[in-house]
């Protein structure tokens, strides 16, 4: 089996190999993994694309005498590398088909696979076989490709090719760890007999210590090595396949590293929440067209064996409640859909501080993306950042109590109704600022409101922002009601510099427009800083 990863590169890592190596076929072959499966996820893709040619049971022999090298071969480019792993089926003296004496085919298998990959412009790289886990009482046998390392580092010397010593360096390790210890990393851990195969805590260990090599012997390669704690992917490619399970690795209170998280282009249908413990987080998407979180909960669902509604609060998909979390080409969603007999329905909750999103996506209905914030005298500031986003919805769908940034983004309409419900706490003095934004609308939707105060004293400004024709005149809606009075006293709704068809007004009376003079007052840095705990937030170094 051929995968390809990410086709826009500056050049391609060919992988010719073993099982060690391989793709598997997922999920017949349950937690085995080939190291090959986790290399991408180690280098930035839109430098490096990797494929995978490796093949269960191959040898240098028999991965020629299948017609694997002849393509490895036509597909290699000038400025390709191709890394050469062989030697655990080599050796197989009762096997004709894969037999190859170290000292005598098996280096000749490996000249041609030199200098065939010289001839097409490209550079190979020779890397001895991972070690078996061969323990006998307690002590590793070292030995357990016998003459086949020795054979290749042979070749390299002669041939002047790079090599990499994963055999002394995964020996290194396993001697280290132990007899018990190590089994973790191999599929011994599943209950088979099978000190050779890894599982995804061994792939990822051996691909770390791999690009660890990388790092030091090629640096052409190695300017391009990224690294992430956890990777998450829906087909195996991955440490998990579930974004919650990458979650509740992360360490508790980690209070100098941040812990960075992967997650592959896929769709994951599951409710996520981050509990408040497990703060400095990245977490990466490979595009918020390609990697959705979604689930469909949604406010008049009954808890399950309860005559209790879920409400707005229990509709999310996502529950952020930790602090100084990033998330980056990330799409979320509530798939609930819209109606009566639906209601609310969030996309995200964000009840952390320091919360930064950038080039995300927000997809749902009324109430997609909800600022919880902080709620009485002892919930704390909370901050959110986003930039560079889409959110869409219908009704209220961006709402809530936390001071948010949203810079250059993209606010969507889908329905008649209103924008935002900002809740702003008496005496804060920000609730959301919208600077360089965007506001467009669903064909048809012609009269939506900016924002009306969830809350009596809502503050929402709008900086320079293009407001498209389903803006009604007035532009902001005052929502008095029983409860809430004296909203048009004591909320504050302004602009500055908008422009486009939504902008033309006349505004109600009791908005407010600001002047050039005000503008200080509304930068990131003013609106992020806080005197109660003096913390000068960079969102791109969060922590």
């Amino acid at each position: 089996m051929i995968l390809s990863f990410i086709t826009a590169a500056l050049f391609t890592i060919h992988l010719m190999g073993d099982s060690t190596m391989a793709e598997k076929d997922l999920p017949r072959a349950g937690e085995e993994r080939g190291w090959g499966m986790m290399f991408q996820n180690f280098l930035d893709p839109e430098a490096v694309k990797v494929v995978n040619y490796a093949q269960n049971g191959r040898s240098t022999k028999s991965f020629i005498d299948l017609g694997l090298w002849d393509k490895v071969l036509s597909a290699v480019e000038p400025g390709d590398y191709v890394f050469i792993e062989f030697g655990h089926n080599d050796a197989k003296e009762d096997d004709p088909a894969r037999y190859a004496p170290a000292f005598g085919a098996y280096q000749d298998n490996l000249r041609k696979f030199i200098d065939g990959v010289r001839e097409k412009g490209g550079t190979p790289v020779l890397l001895t076989p991972i070690a078996r886990r061969w323990f006998k009482e307690g002590v590793l046998d070292r030995n357990c490709h016998t003459d086949y390392p020795a054979a290749m580092k042979e070749v390299a010397a002669e041939k002047g090719v790079t090599l990499l010593d994963v055999t002394t360096i995964t020996l290194d390790w396993l001697e280290a760890l132990g007899d018990e210890p190590s089994k973790a990393y191999f599929m011994i851990s599943t209950g088979k007999n099978d000190n050779t195969h890894l599982v995804p805590a061994g792939a990822r260990k051996v691909t770390e210590m791999i690009c660890g090599l990388v790092k030091d012997q090629i640096p052409e390669i190695a300017q391009h090595l990224q690294y992430f704690h956890f990777v998450v992917s829906p087909d195996g490619h991955g440490d998990f396949k579930t974004v919650q399970d990458a979650i509740d690795a992360c360490p508790d209170y980690s209070h100098q590293e941040i812990t960075r998280i992967l997650i592959k282009a896929g769709t994951y249908k599951e409710m996520v929440s981050i509990p408040h413990t497990k703060f400095r987080l990245y977490i990466k998407g490979e595009g918020a067209d390609n990697t959705l979180i979604t689930f469909d909960k949604y406010a008049k669902a009954l808890w399950p064996g309860r005559d209790i509604a879920v409400g707005t609060s229990g509709s999310a998909s996502v529950y952020i409640h930790a602090s100084y979390i990033t998330f980056e080409d990330l799409g979320f969603e509530n798939s609930a859909g819209e109606g009566k007999e639906i209601g609310q329905a969030v996309a995200v909750f964000t009840d952390g501080d320091f919360l930064f999103f950038n080039r995300c996506r927000f997809l749902g209905n009324q109430d997609t993306l909800y600022t919880y914030g902080r709620f009485g005298k002892f919930g704390g500031i909370k901050r959110n950042y986003f930039k560079d986003c889409y959110i869409e919805g219908t009704t209220d769908f961006i709402f809530g109590t936390s001071i948010a940034y949203f810079e250059g983004c993209t606010i969507h309409s889908k329905k008649n109704s209103y924008v935002t419900a900002a809740s702003t706490l008496q005496g804060q003095k920000y609730g959301y600022v919208f600077k360089d934004c965007t506001l467009t609308a669903a064909p048809g939707i012609d009269k939506c409101y900016l924002g009306r105060p969830w809350g009596a004293y809502a503050k929402t400004v709008f900086i320079n922002c293009e407001l498209g024709p389903h803006i009604v005149a007035d532009g902001w809606h005052d929502w008095e009601k029983e409860g809430k009075p004296n909203t048009k006293k004591n909320s504050f709704y302004a602009e500055y510099g908008n422009f486009g068809p939504g902008a033309e007004g006349p505004r109600v009376k009791w908005a407010h427009n600001l002047k050039a003079k005000d503008l200080k007052d509304y930068t990131f840095e003013k609106v992020m800083y806080q005197s109660q705990d003096g913390i000068v937030w960079d969102p791109y170094n969060n922590k």
